[in-house]
């Protein structure tokens, strides 16, 4: 592996945030290399979807600095500018829980919307990219269908090629398959399977443990608003060295 592949793609370092009086993250560290894929693990609460806002700029951090793809750094410790906050959005992509797709829009509109409205791209270019970019998710042919027309799993995976259109650095998953039936899981996990293969640097935050193993290249466990362990997926989900930990993986193996 060359030096640049084996860059940071994102750093961050001393992450704070809170609501009113409660903290919900607390001094949070992160690295997360070029082309690799960190999954963030954790009980209800523990401050993993607020990690991944922060990073979206869709939340402002109240300390710490958030650098992304070498060229920018954000120091929340300071005042930040609307072109800081707009830079950094426009280096990530998040997916959300519950698709948040615009029910008036058809499919193709829904992927095309950012990177014309937003990106100020050519919308003929947008468009032949956004139907490539369906196909290889199965949604041929259902670019004119509206999100009311399309299953759970067909809807996050639209939302998939919604943040794969913006053509980020850094791809942000939060629980992509929480809100799903179970038989429409395997489809979601397949593509973002596939796109750790590409070598896609993303963020991922998930209860789906044997997923976490099979994809990330680390794996962070929260709590509380802290890391309290981090390490190889094998490591952390089979054998961590904390016993907060260790209490959450069994009852996530062991619901019963």
């Amino acid at each position: 592996m060359s030096p640049t592949e084996d860059a940071a793609l994102l750093e961050v370092r001393g992450l704070r945030k809170a609501f009113g009086g409660h903290e919900v993250l607390k001094d949070i560290d992160l690295t997360v290399r070029r082309g690799s894929v960190l999954a963030l693990i954790g009980p209800s609460g523990s401050g993993k979807t607020t990690v991944l806002r922060c990073l979206n700029g869709l939340e402002t951090p109240d300390g710490g600095t958030v650098a992304v793809g070498g060229g920018l750094s954000v120091d929340f410790g300071a005042k930040v500018s609307r072109k800081e906050l707009a830079a950094l959005r426009d280096r990530s992509a998040m997916v959300f829980q519950h698709y948040n797709l615009f029910p008036h829009m058809t499919v193709l509109q829904n992927v095309i919307e950012g990177p014309v409205q937003v990106q100020k791209r050519p919308r003929a270019e947008v468009i032949a990219e956004a139907e490539q970019l369906l196909a290889r998710v199965g949604l041929e042919g259902r670019s004119g269908s509206y999100p009311f027309e399309l299953s759970g799993g067909q809807q996050q995976r639209v939302g998939i090629v919604r943040a794969l259109a913006l053509k980020p650095q850094l791809l942000l998953f939060d629980e992509p398959t929480s809100a799903l039936d179970p038989e429409l899981v395997g489809d979601v996990l397949t593509v973002i399977k596939e796109l750790a293969d590409e070598a896609w640097t993303m963020v991922i935050v998930t209860h789906e443990l044997a997923f976490a193993r099979q994809v990330a290249d680390e794996v962070i466990f929260m709590d509380g608003g802290v890391v309290v362990e981090r390490g190889h997926p094998d490591t952390v989900l089979r054998d961590p060295a904390e016993e907060r930990t260790r209490q959450f993986v069994h009852r996530l193996l062991n619901p019963f």
